[in-house]
């Protein structure tokens, strides 16, 4: 057994943390993702790409 499976099997599952987004920020993700569309185009447009 290595140290990174022993480690897993001491924690339980919904104690252990990536560092990524909780699962109730979805319409943070949203807004944002949208957001950075919204400012894309306006460069887009801007610059004369389109």
């Amino acid at each position: 057994m290595t140290a990174d499976s022993a480690a897993t099997l001491a924690a339980p599952r919904d104690l252990v943390r990536t560092g990524g987004p909780k699962d109730d920020s979805t319409w943070l993700e949203h807004v944002m993702g949208w957001t950075l569309v919204v400012v894309v185009a306006m460069f887009v447009t801007q610059v004369g790409w389109l």
